[in-house]
């Protein structure tokens, strides 16, 4: 009976959890009521048996997945599919599970991972944020213009109010105002701190320079044709460069010039036998060093003049380092060779020390005996020019767009801007656009070297030409170019920092120069306007002049241009307290009565070194004169006597000149000056005299000084203004 009872006992039981087992899924199917819970005595029987089995299930499904599909909407599940964390309507869940729950579950464990799959993706992307890379910094604005520039502009730029800068300069202890211009450093300071990048512009010129040398890169080698030599001559003055290219040429040119002195670059075309060479005159005065060098660079083959009589001198030396820096070819012509006091052994010896041996004495240097008077060894000099020619193997394209160099440059009353140019590559035709410098213009008109008019110069072909906007600088490069529109941006650029470049030169002393003048002491200036008849002469005036600075007196050019003297060089040496230096070119009769009226003095000169000399003798007047200490006369003091309320008095003897009551007096104890002041009293006896003559007694009082020995010296000297002189000019 008893087993009977327990089996009935065992059947009651299983039949109540199945029926407890089917409340849940019940419960599931009423989601609106999901706060009421069954009966208090159900939970304790079925949670009392149930704990022991919800223990050992509950870690197994932890896990991070579970955890975060916390905070995701909760999906309509069934029992075997909620996580673990997640509590049940009904704490018999867990009875539902087999009996031996530590075998299943691991693979129950995965289930709640794969079937919310939209809500783990949800999740996992908040995780991944933190470890992200961060956002890479915006890429920094890049503004281009050109500095200085003013404080208004730059906030224009930068688009933010000036007050702005202003202040960002205050924090730097830099103080502006609105219209002040802003140099580099300090632009480029503010524009980083706003991560704003600087840049200047780029220079039109460069790249028209550079698309001519990529055109060249690029052209058709078959092309490429012979073309004829620049050759220059160089050397001392007076050596007969102009005379032996007169004699070449079969023209007068010496008579022109003024002095027998080449003043300016001539560009001349000969035609020989075996065909033409184009020859470049350069002066030969010390003063046309840049001149020189500027014709150095534009040959291909230099002919050094050196007077056989009178050898190499120190400007013949100079224009062989500016040809060996151009690295062209040299050749040497001993001129004047036809006059008794010539003497070639001697000359030909002199250019051996200085790097230059002939070839009969085994060295490389052509070295010719000619004579520009009788005309001896001219037609062997061509013939060597022209070898010289063949070994360079000199080769031009005449189809492309031309380029060259400017010889000289001026403003003619009648044609208005004139440029000698030299045509290096490509061909110039009337009508082409080109830009040279800060101008530009089309070519209206162009001339050879006789005055002819022709439409066409090929490469190494020296022409003038008309059409341009102003006149160019001597050495500056001329470019053919398509585009007017580039050619004019670039003009009113260069003429804009032209343009301010004067402005600065006319602007108010500021704080940093007067503390260097002071520095340097009271520093004198010579203002100057100078105005010529070429761009090359006055260029080369303007160095001479420069070169005449010293510590105590300076040259200022106030202002440089090409043509006559008017009313507005006039009234701006009024305004700069200048004198105007005329070369070679007339003054206004407007000028010259303004002149008068406000007295500016104009000086006109036809020979360089005539007004280099008297701009030294006006340096020279501004100089403060020297005082110079005269000898007058020494006495010994043989006795010091001590006077009340006078001092000490120096019973002295005049030995030498005689002393005097005005000047300078020097006490020397054993040859060694204690003191340096005036005289206060001179006295014969008790009275009081002017001077004392020598081998005569006398009382002789310093002034402020008591310290008097018997033994000591005592003279006397005067001082005299001594004009001063300017130092040499260094070479």
């Amino acid at each position: 009976m008893a087993k009977k009872s327990g089996d009935k006992e065992a059947k009651e039981v299983k039949a109540k959890t199945k029926a407890k087992a089917k409340k849940p899924a019940a419960a599931k199917a009423r989601p609106a009521k999901p706060v009421k819970k069954p009966s208090a005595a159900p939970k304790k029987k079925v949670s009392v048996k149930a704990k022991a089995p919800v223990k050992k299930a509950a870690p197994a499904p932890k896990t991070a997945a579970s955890v975060e599909l916390k905070p995701a909407p909760r999906p309509v599940v069934t029992d075997t599919q909620r996580p673990a964390d997640v509590k049940p309507r009904h704490k018999a869940v867990p009875v539902q599970q087999p009996p031996e729950p530590a075998a299943k579950p691991a693979p129950a464990a995965p289930a709640p991972q794969a079937q919310p799959k939209p809500q783990e993706t949800v999740t996992e992307k908040p995780a991944a944020t933190p470890p992200s890379p961060p956002k890479p910094p915006e890429p920094a604005r890049v503004l281009e213009f050109e500095v200085p520039v003013p404080l208004k502009d730059l906030a224009v730029r930068i688009g933010i109010k000036p007050n702005e800068i202003i202040l960002d300069l205050m924090a730097k202890n830099i103080f502006a105002t609105i219209n002040q211009s802003l140099g580099e450093e300090v632009v480029v300071s503010l524009l980083k701190a706003r991560n704003i990048e600087f840049r200047k512009p780029a220079k039109i010129e460069e790249q028209i320079a550079k698309e001519h040398t990529e055109m060249e890169a690029r052209q058709d080698v078959r092309h490429l044709t012979g073309r004829p030599p620049v050759v220059t001559f160089m050397g001392h003055v007076d050596h007969g460069k102009t005379s032996l290219l007169d004699f070449i040429r079969k023209t007068r040119v010496v008579d022109k010039e003024k002095g027998g002195i080449t003043q300016h670059i001539g560009a001349y075309e000969v035609r020989v036998k075996n065909g033409s060479v184009t020859f470049l005159d350069t002066p030969g005065h010390e003063a046309f060093t840049a001149m020189r060098a500027r014709g150095a660079n534009a040959t291909d083959i230099v002919v050094l003049v050196v007077a056989a009589d009178d050898g190499v001198m120190p400007q013949t030396k100079e224009a062989l380092d500016h040809a060996r820096a151009a690295g062209v070819t040299i050749v040497v012509a001993l001129n004047k060779c036809d006059l008794p006091s010539a003497n070639i052994d001697k000359v030909k010896g002199q250019l051996s020390q200085i790097g230059l041996s002939p070839e009969d004495w085994g060295g490389k240097t052509i070295v010719l005996p000619v004579s520009a008077k009788t005309g001896q060894g001219v037609d062997e000099l061509l013939e060597m020019l022209l070898l010289e020619a063949e070994l360079l193997e000199l080769k031009a394209n005449p189809q492309l767009r031309a380029r060259g160099v400017v010889i000289e440059g001026k403003l003619s009353s009648g044609q208005g801007p004139v440029a000698t140019i030299l045509v290096k590559n490509g061909t110039l035709n009337v009508g082409d656009m080109v830009l040279t410098g800060m101008y530009y213009g089309r070519i209206k008109a162009m001339m050879d070297h006789t005055g002819k008019r022709i439409e066409k110069a090929p490469p190494s072909k020296p022409v003038t030409i008309l059409g341009l906007s102003g006149v160019p600088m001597s050495g500056d490069e001329f470019f053919v170019v398509k585009d007017e529109k580039k050619a004019k941006v670039l003009s009113t650029l260069k003429q804009d920092e032209a343009r301010s470049r004067k402005l600065k030169m006319s602007q108010r002393v500021t704080l940093e120069d007067f503390y260097s003048k002071m520095k340097e002491g009271s520093a004198k200036e010579l203002a100057i306007l100078l105005k010529g008849d070429v761009q090359g002469s006055v260029e080369a005036l303007k160095a001479s002049l420069m070169e005449l600075n010293t510590k105590d007196v300076k040259v200022s050019i106030i202002h440089v241009d090409v043509g006559n003297v008017s009313e507005s060089d006039v009234m701006l040496a009024v305004a700069s307290n200048a004198v105007i230096i005329a070369f070679n070119v007339r003054t206004d009769e407007g000028a010259i009565e303004l002149a008068a009226k406000e007295g500016i003095e104009i000086k006109s000169y036809g020979i360089i070194y005539e007004a280099i000399e008297d701009v030294r003798a006006g340096m020279e007047g501004l100089l403060e004169p020297i005082d110079k200490e005269i000898f007058v006369g020494r006495a010994v003091v043989k006795q010091a006597f001590r006077v009340t309320k006078v001092g000490t008095i120096a019973g002295s003897q005049v030995v030498k000149g005689k002393m005097v009551r005005h000047g300078i007096a020097k006490l020397f104890r054993e040859r060694q000056v204690v003191y340096t002041g005036k005289i206060a009293s001179l006295k014969r006896f008790k009275d009081d005299v002017r001077e004392v003559a020598e081998g005569v007694e006398c009382g002789i009082g310093l002034s402020g000084h008591d310290d008097i020995k018997a033994g000591d010296v005592i003279e006397i000297y005067s001082i005299e203004k001594v004009a001063r002189r300017l130092d040499a000019r260094r070479k």
